[in-house]
């Protein structure tokens, strides 16, 4: 390395130096944004028109304890320290309000690189639904720097979809079916059969009969729904679950919640309070 005759470094050559180390780690960083690019690119959904957002999310809202723990090599198989990505199309004439609170509790529980196009098969999509994941992060190039990959397609398609391994390429359809395996990934179902049971039978009802019933059949819900909560703060008892974000929702979507009966107003308040179901609204306006 030159020096001068005192000792010292010469200036342009520290200055050299330090842009080659700068090369080198963007070039690193481009390496692995263009394998997890490839990821996506392979699969047959890939005619997007617009990138619309990419961020880093983390939640500043109030944690949720939920019991048991989870490991992504465990849940989703080992992969040296690759993203794992999960791919979901949704059609914006029915945006999956579950969707989006599981994508906040996820992003309290890992590092979640998030992600919403537009795919060529839609028009126009409103803007609170373009951004609905968040805002672009500066460091989204790094994918090496995130555990999980949340991407969502606003797509023309009859029902929601979820692709997780793009090698084998086995989708996941509806939201019900969506929702418990993101809902896996944070904790563990019940081990008692019992109240897994429980929570599967809130689900169903909340997306058979609330989301897609008729007027009659909703009110009947909400009267099941006062009924359970008069005995218990959430719907499968002491712990919040899968049941209390699936039956939230779609009391939301139902447009139902300004008539529901008291303890299912109190219910969805302390809901609200937990942080995780503010976007869920504004996707409504």
């Amino acid at each position: 390395m030159p020096m001068y005759q005192n000792g010292e470094v010469d200036p342009a050559v520290s200055a050299l130096e330090a842009r080659q180390d700068e090369i080198l780690r963007k070039l690193y960083e481009l390496k692995a944004a263009v394998e997890g690019l490839a990821k996506t690119v392979t699969t047959p959904d890939a005619d997007l028109d617009v990138t619309v957002s990419s961020s880093f999310s983390s939640q500043s809202s109030r944690s949720i304890m939920l019991e048991g723990s989870t490991d992504l090599d465990t849940l989703l198989g080992e992969d040296l320290g690759a993203l794992r990505d999960i791919v979901i199309n949704a059609n914006p004439a029915r945006p999956p309000l579950t969707l989006l609170v599981l994508h906040s509790l996820l992003s309290q529980r890992y590092r979640v690189l998030s992600t919403v196009h537009v795919h060529s098969s839609v028009s126009s999509v409103p803007p609170q639904l373009q951004s609905c994941l968040g805002p672009r992060h500066p460091d989204s190039y790094a994918r090496h720097l995130f555990q999980l990959g949340f991407t969502l397609i606003w797509k023309d398609v009859p029902k929601l979809e979820m692709k997780f391994s793009v090698h084998n390429m086995c989708p996941i359809e509806g939201e019900a079916s969506v929702a418990r395996f993101l809902f896996k990934l944070l904790a563990p179902y019940p081990s008692d059969p019992a109240a897994a049971t429980l929570v599967d039978s809130w689900v169903d009802t909340a997306f058979f009969q609330l989301a897609e019933g008729s007027s009659k059949e909703r009110a009947a819900v909400l009267r099941a729904l006062n009924s359970a909560l008069g005995r218990s703060p959430w719907l499968s008892g002491p712990e919040f679950s899968l049941a209390d974000v699936a039956c939230y929702c779609c009391v939301l979507q139902s447009c139902a919640a300004s008539s529901a009966p008291a303890n299912v107003q109190r219910w969805m308040k302390s809901c609200e309070n937990l942080g995780h179901f503010s976007s869920t609204k504004q996707l409504l306006q």
